[in-house]
């Protein structure tokens, strides 16, 4: 886990090219994304890390990538949560600093599903647990090995969490590129089109929560984690290249959410607030049913939340990603549907979430 992998393929003119991000062991949501887009043998599949951990089937998950690889053009890049998983395999040096508080927390992370397939779920011991996983998993532990860290082709580069520069990549950290917070933040900008997930986009914008990729074709960057099992809202995006050298992206995603029509229009918000993971500190200021008003303190501004979004955190009561936004919305307009409340429905257009107070349709799973 030193120095950064870097591979080079060529892309064939004229092949489709589809960049997944942050499936977070959601099978799931996978599958169905796979269906959404059509998958072919034909199709080059980039799977832009942190395929594993956080969701319940982070194990069954990889068995499918393992298979597909198999019969289509696959290349997974490592992730930060892949590469805890690799880290287990190869070391023990996370041991007594990370694993032996992390494991016995998480029984849905990936070691512990192979522990628990395997027969030998146990903690008191990592060494002997390390022993049993690399003689029993072989075939897993050669995958997650092979994985590079950064993906460079001709007009493209795929990277986890983002790279400083296109120069000399291979003599960058490792762990630096593939955890590299809030990363369309720092300033950057490439000759090549940089690709990454990592940091869910809906946390760059302080005013809407979108979990849409987010394009800056000026500095040629685009991030695509839509925080996929992170939250309620999150959704499973695809970013789809008609061919390696082309520029007309475009995207979809799988939410898993029931779908229902708009029968109301609706203006947009001319301000709104989006209330983000780690700046969600509030005060509560009168309790409700199903909502309940608070002030958020960065912003100082009142809105209602929903009260199984809030919690109590180390520092105070705090709340899930919540807005005030409200969706322009056409009468016609297909909505995703977040939650139905006494007083109006949460829901998501085009990957942005926000409020509707008119009628909808029959909602449809």
């Amino acid at each position: 886990m030193n120095k950064a992998i870097v591979v080079h393929p060529r892309f064939p003119p004229g092949r489709r090219i589809i960049a997944v991000s942050d499936i977070h062991g959601n099978l799931p949501f996978f599958q169905a994304l796979m269906d959404k887009i059509g998958l072919t043998p034909e199709d080059i599949l980039v799977l832009l890390g942190d395929m594993l951990e956080k969701g319940q089937d982070s194990l069954p998950l990889l068995r499918r990538l393992m298979d597909l690889s198999r019969t289509h053009t696959l290349y997974p890049v490592c992730g930060n949560c892949d590469g805890l998983v690799l880290r287990f395999f190869e070391s023990d040096e996370l041991d007594q600093r990370f694993f032996a508080s992390y494991l016995p927390r998480h029984p849905e992370s990936t070691l512990r599903q192979l522990a628990r397939e395997g027969g030998f779920e146990q903690w008191e011991d990592l060494p002997r647990l390390r022993a049993d996983l690399r003689a029993a998993f072989p075939e897993e532990w050669t995958w997650l090995r092979a994985m590079p860290t950064i993906l460079e082709t001709e007009h493209l580069v795929f990277v986890h969490g983002g790279v400083p520069s296109l120069e000399k990549m291979e003599e960058l950290e490792r762990w630096g590129c593939m955890k590299n917070d809030d990363f369309l933040s720092q300033g950057h900008s490439f000759d090549k089109w940089v690709i990454v997930g990592h940091w869910p986009v809906t946390l760059y914008d302080g005013r809407i929560p979108s979990s849409a990729p987010r394009f800056d074709r000026e500095r040629r960057i685009i991030s695509i984690d839509g925080a996929c099992v992170l939250k309620v809202d999150g959704q499973l995006n695809a970013l789809i290249l008609p061919s390696e050298e082309r520029e007309d992206f475009t995207w979809t995603a799988w939410d898993g959410l029931p779908t229902a029509q708009a029968l109301d229009r609706q203006e947009e918000s001319v301000d709104s607030v989006n209330i983000r993971w780690g700046r969600s500190a509030l005060v509560l200021l009168e309790a409700g049913e199903e909502l309940s008003l608070c002030r958020h303190l960065e912003t100082g501004r009142e809105l209602y939340i929903l009260n199984d979004y809030l919690r109590q955190g180390p520092g105070g009561l705090e709340c899930e990603d919540s807005t005030d936004y409200r969706l322009p919305v056409s009468p016609g307009d297909l909505l995703t549907v977040v939650r139905k409340t006494g007083s109006g429905f949460l829901c998501k257009k085009e990957g942005v979430t926000g409020w509707y107070y008119g009628r909808l349709s029959d909602i449809m799973v």
